[in-house]
């Protein structure tokens, strides 16, 4: 697998950090949507797979995150642009992904916040891909009624459910080596500056309303999984409603599934061979021909 970096200028002249995975002449495109106070370069495992498959993968470091962010005084601010300016990245890298390997399929894929980013850009640019996958996503809009946007987002309360723990950190998977890897890690475990919060959660309306989904074109294939035991899924209620919204919404296929017993990071998960695997067979279904 070959990797390279690059970066991409967004509309307001952010400077977005990109990272390129890739072997041969792929089949489709796979774009990756990070989530909160992490990095693009954690989902590398991810990618090879993905590669091997026969996929080329793009990841940016969203704008407060990663090499993006640049400097540990920046994690977790969005900037002047704020969440619009993290979608409109995104779509500028789709842009490039596309240019840079016309004529085959592109699928969004987004991890938690990078999840609720890629449902607010469906919103709006569904005809710009060819498919969407929402991993440890949520109904934003359930969320939001329980986060206080005045502040920045704090993800300590997420670890509520397994106390007493072992670190603080213990809701993103069973896999301990996993977990002491991300608290290790000082690009990981910061939320978003309060603008940022707000940003993301101005919108979650939209989010729940059939009527707004309704824009979304209905051929677009969307797929949508969780461990049952992510403190975002509601025991998994959360996921089967955020499905059913977009099949009401005339969305034609719809995929949802729930890995028993499994946390927020499926993708590193000690079941993560398994929903590799999966996501690999979708994929292969929804891009072929």
């Amino acid at each position: 697998m070959d990797t390279t970096t690059f970066t991409i200028t967004s509309a307001d002249g952010e400077e977005v950090f990109v990272y390129r995975w890739s072997g041969g002449d792929p089949t489709a495109i796979v774009q990756i949507a990070h989530g909160m106070g992490e990095h693009a370069a954690r989902y590398a495992r991810l990618a090879e797979a993905l590669v091997d498959a026969g996929y080329v993968v793009y990841a940016n470091d969203h704008r407060g995150h990663g090499r993006t962010a640049g400097t540990a005084d920046r994690y977790g601010d969005l900037g002047a642009a704020g969440w619009g300016g993290l979608i409109d990245d995104m779509s500028a890298l789709t842009a490039r992904a596309r240019q840079e390997h016309p004529g085959i399929p592109l699928v969004l894929l987004g991890h938690s916040m990078g999840s609720f980013a890629v449902q607010h850009y469906l919103l709006d640019r569904s005809a710009d891909i060819d498919g969407a996958v929402l991993s440890g996503t949520t109904a934003v809009d359930v969320i939001a009624a329980g986060i206080d946007t005045s502040q920045p987002t704090d993800l300590s309360a997420l670890n509520a459910a397994f106390e007493p723990a072992r670190t603080e950190s213990d809701w993103l998977s069973r896999d301990e080596a996993e977990v002491d890897r991300y608290v290790a890690d000082p690009a990981c475990g910061f939320g978003v500056d309060q603008a940022g919060t707000a940003g993301m959660l101005a919108r979650a309306a939209a989010l729940g309303d059939v009527e707004q989904l309704g824009a979304i074109r209905a051929d677009l294939p969307i797929y949508v999984f969780s461990g049952d035991a992510d403190p975002l899924a509601g025991g998994g209620a959360l996921i089967e409603m955020v499905a059913d919204r977009y099949r009401s919404a005339g969305i034609e296929d719809v995929t949802m599934r729930l890995y028993p017993g499994a946390r927020h990071e499926t993708f590193n998960e000690t079941n993560r061979d398994e929903v590799t695997a999966d996501l690999v067979a979708w994929l292969g279904r929804v891009t072929a021909g």
